[in-house]
């Protein structure tokens, strides 16, 4: 295995991780600890969206330079466009809308629950998918060399 499809698959499953941990796991369990209100809880969520996306944006640099050097088959760079595509729409298009909403709520404002959470979501689930396809595809080629 190169470095290069050493480092992308370390990366890949790094991220799929992350993704997992904070998406599935973390964010709906606050929400059913004992007094956590709704404001603490998006107070919190917010730090922790804002540091898991930064985190992601690196990682997907990284996974874009290092694909360029080690060539990934046709599979794998597919499923890398389509999370780093699924990463970009969250960061560009659904996380300004749920900041805003976010903002009113931290202000006191009643606000509708938010579909916007859904589109997020849904999102995550593409780039969990698209990260466990270009992880376990980089794994097959590795291992058919």
């Amino acid at each position: 295995m190169s470095t290069a499809v050493a480092i992308l698959v370390a990366i890949t499953f790094t991220w799929l991780g992350m993704v997992s941990s904070i998406s599935f796991i973390e964010t709906p369990l606050k929400f059913r600890a004992p007094n956590v209100t709704l404001q603490i809880g998006l107070g919190i969520g917010r730090l922790v969206f804002r540091a898991l996306n930064t985190v992601e944006a690196v990682l997907a640099l990284v996974i874009v330079i290092a694909a360029a050097v080690g060539r990934p088959g046709t599979c794998t760079a597919i499923a890398f466009a389509v999370a780093v595509i699924a990463l970009a729409i969250q960061l560009v298009a659904v996380r300004p809308r749920l900041n805003r909403r976010s903002d009113r709520v931290l202000a006191g404002v009643i606000a509708p629950r938010s579909k916007g959470h859904y589109a997020y979501v849904g999102l995550e689930l593409i780039k969990v998918v698209a990260l466990l396809v270009a992880g376990i595809s980089l794994l097959a080629a590795a291992a058919g060399s």
